[in-house]
């Protein structure tokens, strides 16, 4: 680090953790980073029926891997206090969105990125005999299963 930027590491500092000095981190003396290999079984189920798999987080966002089965349609659902990013990694489908007057529908597959604004009505599916896995950021983090609410879809969800 350069001693110029006013952040030194600190002496005895365990391995992956960084403290900091300087005037614009006042309370947060010590910040930490993590690195995390995304498990083979699902972490949980989220609420519109894809499997997730947690990947890292911070103070102002998470990510996760979420995956839909071949041929199937998640649940439709918004979101109360999150914006979210995803990254189509693999497979093939589509994801409808809804946020006041405007609704669309887009294609699904690896290299794709698009948001999901709070408040945005959405829905997913997988179109092929691939699984369809995309990398998710949430910000804030995900706070937790009752930050989704159901709302009318699409289509049918099967997940």
């Amino acid at each position: 680090m350069s001693s110029r930027s006013g952040a030194s590491r600190k002496p005895g500092a365990a391995h992956g953790t960084l403290a900091f000095s300087g005037a614009d981190l006042e309370d947060e003396a010590l910040m930490s980073f993590e690195s995390k290999q995304a498990g083979g079984a699902p972490d949980a189920i989220a609420p519109d029926g894809s499997e997730v798999r947690v990947l890292c987080r911070v103070a102002r966002g998470s990510m996760a891997v979420f995956s839909l089965p071949a041929n199937s349609v998640a649940k439709a659902v918004a979101h109360l206090t999150v914006d979210e990013l995803w990254y189509i990694a693999a497979g093939r489908g589509r994801m409808w969105r809804r946020l006041g007057e405007r609704e669309e529908i887009v294609a699904l597959a690896p290299g794709m990125s698009l948001s999901i604004p709070v408040g945005t009505h959405f829905q997913f599916r997988c179109d092929g005999p691939e699984t369809l896995t995309a990398i998710g950021t949430t910000m804030p983090p995900w706070p937790g299963d009752a930050e989704a609410y159901a709302v009318d879809g699409k289509w049918p969800a099967s997940a």
